[in-house]
């Protein structure tokens, strides 16, 4: 085909073709939803207009496939908050599933907006940018670009936010229990704010030498932790050393065996005890008697270790 046959697409001002949003434009799309329908791989039908949601009246309402509703919200503008609230609002005051926000010039906000409602909530959100073209002197066309919409991978991303988060929450509530339950028996941790991490840290008098507890979904841990910071490598495992020379006594002082890790390769060591019988994932009312255990190991793995960190050769 000779290059002076082809044509050349020309942007034509939405106001040339829709004078008015809600008369025109509205009114158009209700009467061509399968232009969108194409642009977004939908089936949208049954558009009805202005439908009332409490004190505010949605611009299009449809169908889909599977017979849920879908809301349309028109602007033939910039994006604005505005608009973005009435979306939702709209959204939940119907109890639609979908929801298409059709704007002139998505704002970058408004765009990540759209992208965390699809993460974090039940509902697919889309944000479609109209405009007008023609070629020469044809008729203006209307075109739709999808510029942010709901995907499997998305909804995967937001679950797995949202699981973090519930893991932060539950870790919490399991650190502020734990501490309030432990103060009965040691003051070691009591001043310890609880935090939404795997494990809480109280100094043990010896700089760079902490008891520990870890929780995990399944099971806990206490452990002295023995790190006295950058190029303290060979320093910590010296005082690993030390210890590990009382091994027999300290583990009979204790009770019950120890899991000795100098972790070859790696700056910090540890001397741990770990139960397998529950974590932060265990049902809450089997917490207290989990944490009372785990609180018990500690006092008793203190008081094994306490002697031998008071004859500790360290330098500080």
């Amino acid at each position: 085909m000779s290059s002076a046959n082809i044509g050349r697409l020309q942007r034509v001002a939405l106001r040339e073709v829709w004078k008015h949003e809600a008369q025109d434009f509205t009114q158009w799309l209700q009467n061509n939803i399968e232009v969108l329908n194409e642009s977004l791989d939908l089936n949208l039908t049954g558009t009805v207009r202005e439908r009332s949601a409490g004190d505010f009246s949605v611009d299009l309402v449809a169908d889909d496939d599977e017979g849920g509703t879908v809301v349309i919200e028109n602007q033939l503008e910039k994006s604005n908050h505005d608009h973005l609230g009435k979306l939702i609002t709209y959204l939940t005051a119907i109890g639609a599933k979908t929801a298409i926000w059709i704007v002139s010039d998505p704002r970058p906000e408004h765009v990540a907006a759209i992208g965390w409602l699809n993460q974090s909530t039940s509902a697919d959100f889309y944000m479609v940018k109209v405009e007008a073209v023609r070629i020469a002197d044809s008729p203006a066309a209307p075109l739709f670009t999808l510029i942010v919409g709901p995907s499997d991978e998305t909804k995967e991303a937001g679950e797995t936010k949202k699981e973090i988060a519930e893991r932060f929450l539950i870790r919490k509530h399991w650190w502020t229990s734990l501490i309030g339950r432990s103060v009965a028996v040691s003051k070691t941790h009591a001043h310890i704010t609880p935090s939404d991490g795997g494990w809480i840290s109280a100094s043990t008098g010896v700089r760079g030498l902490s008891f520990n507890y870890v929780v995990m979904q399944d099971e806990c841990r206490v452990e002295l932790y023995i790190d006295r910071g950058k190029d303290s490598d060979d320093e910590n495992k010296q005082i690993f050393d030390q210890l590990h020379a009382n091994r027999q006594a300290i583990e009979q002082a204790f009770g019950a065996a120890l899991a000795w890790e100098r972790l070859e390769g790696r700056r910090a060591c540890r001397i741990q005890h770990t139960r397998q019988e529950g974590g932060y994932r265990s049902a809450e009312e089997q917490w207290p008697m989990i944490q009372d255990k785990v609180i018990h190991d500690m006092d008793r793995l203190e008081k094994a270790l306490q002697p031998y960190l008071r004859q500790l050769k360290v330098s500080g």
